[in-house]
């Protein structure tokens, strides 16, 4: 793959962290109490032009 492709997928993939983080975040401070309490989360990842749906799912602790 080209550098401008690597760098490009880096810098979509550092925005998708840094908001998917602030997202998550604002929703558990406005859900309130979440100490003690586990979510299960899913990420889905479709790429336009491209046979591509990529699933990542996980749990997220409460805070």
């Amino acid at each position: 793959m080209s550098e401008d492709f690597n760098m490009s997928m880096r810098k979509f993939l550092k925005q998708v962290g840094v908001t998917s983080q602030q997202a998550i975040e604002e929703a558990m401070r406005n859900a309130g109490d979440t100490a003690g309490n586990s979510f299960e989360a899913k990420m889905v990842l479709t790429v336009d032009g491209i046979d591509l749906e990529h699933v990542v799912t996980g749990k997220i602790e409460g805070a």
